[in-house]
């Protein structure tokens, strides 16, 4: 008998026994109580490896259980972890190539972070953790491109890095802007690609040479206005990229708010989990709800995939994005993305 991982000879002889012998229960409600990597509506993946990229980075090696359509390029996936029985989740860029077996996500513990911190410093291999559908338009471009990134905003650029022909990597460039060497995720890897296919690197350290600006940008790169520019890095770098090149494609780790709030905070109720949570001016729904125990649906957290959405019935919120203000007085259940949208006043969610 052939044994295999994953959806093998067993998971396909379990899943058989599972659809002959459980009433009510779903096959996979069965199969995932025996192995949580056998369920295909809750996709989970096995830290098969673990990477130190730097201090505060690592690279998760991740096998799925189930077939995981390859992702494009600059995608991103969320990725799920149990935390005192509730999960959480946040959103990665996939930084290997598509159709690679072993998928892999770069993650930077980020200060007062618990998810992120768990998952860079404390992810042994053999840990079972969540996985979504990969998602995002932030994708690997046509012709001479000019990438710029700071930080962690190197990790979808690595993904359209690795999975491009080396011999279009000479018509590239890329801008990196981080403190140190040292602290340059994928320093030696970057380094040792533009040596070897002709991908012009430059790196921008902060600590010696501070904040670089697009003019700066403009005299490192001259022909910057005939490439596509693509940017992934903190908001600061990427509203200046975005007012000086205004056709400049930009990834964002977190939402770009409005310049002007004035939310006031309040109640937040889940009629349908009956959870009652508070929340101050400008927190959004999602983070108030989650600091009280809600298990809450989410995704990217910034506004894109739509994913935490829920109906209104009473109250108003305003979104941080658009400074605009949903009240379900004038529209009744309107769907509002809870990860972007703060409580003005006492609220009521269908949620």
């Amino acid at each position: 008998m052939s044994v295999t991982t994953g959806f093998g000879t067993v998971g396909r002889h379990v899943r058989s026994l599972a659809r002959a012998f459980t009433t009510p229960l779903l096959p996979d409600d069965v199969l995932g109580t025996l192995n949580p990597l056998w369920s295909r509506r809750a996709p989970r993946a096995k830290v098969v490896a673990v990477r130190r990229e730097t201090a505060d980075t690592t690279t998760l090696f991740l096998r799925p259980g189930a077939p995981y359509a390859a992702h494009l390029p600059g995608q991103y996936a969320g990725i799920g972890l149990q935390i005192d029985g509730i999960w959480h989740w946040r959103t990665y860029s996939l930084t290997s190539r598509p159709g690679d077996p072993v998928l892999q996500v770069t993650v930077t513990a980020v200060p007062g972070g618990e998810v992120s911190g768990r998952l860079a410093h404390h992810t042994p291999v053999g840990a079972v953790v969540g996985i979504a559908p990969a998602e995002g338009e932030f994708t690997s471009p046509g012709g001479k491109p000019l990438f710029v990134t700071a930080g962690s905003g190197i990790t979808p650029v690595m993904g359209m890095l690795r999975s491009a022909d080396p011999a279009d990597l000479r018509h590239a460039v890329l801008v990196h802007v981080d403190r140190t060497p040292a602290e340059v995720v994928f320093g030696p890897e970057l380094r040792e690609l533009a040596a070897r296919t002709g991908l012009r690197l430059i790196e921008h350290h902060t600590a010696l040479h501070g904040r670089p600006t697009p003019e700066l940008l403009d005299e490192l790169v001259p022909d910057r206005p005939a490439r596509e520019v693509l940017a992934c890095g903190p908001a600061g770098l990427l509203d200046a990229l975005t007012d000086a090149w205004p056709d400049v494609r930009v990834e964002r780790f977190a939402p770009k708010r409005a310049a002007h709030m004035d939310g006031t905070g309040g109640t937040i109720t889940l009629s349908a989990s009956g959870v009652v949570a508070e929340a101050g001016p400008d927190v959004p729904v999602l983070v108030a709800a989650e600091a009280a125990g809600a298990l809450m649906p989410s995704g990217c957290r910034m506004g894109i995939c739509h994913t935490c959405v829920g109906k209104l019935t009473a109250g108003a919120v305003r979104d941080l994005q658009t400074g605009e203000c949903h009240d379900a007085a004038d529209q009744p259940g309107r769907p509002v993305r809870t990860c972007v949208s703060a409580p003005t006043g006492d609220v009521t969610l269908d949620l």
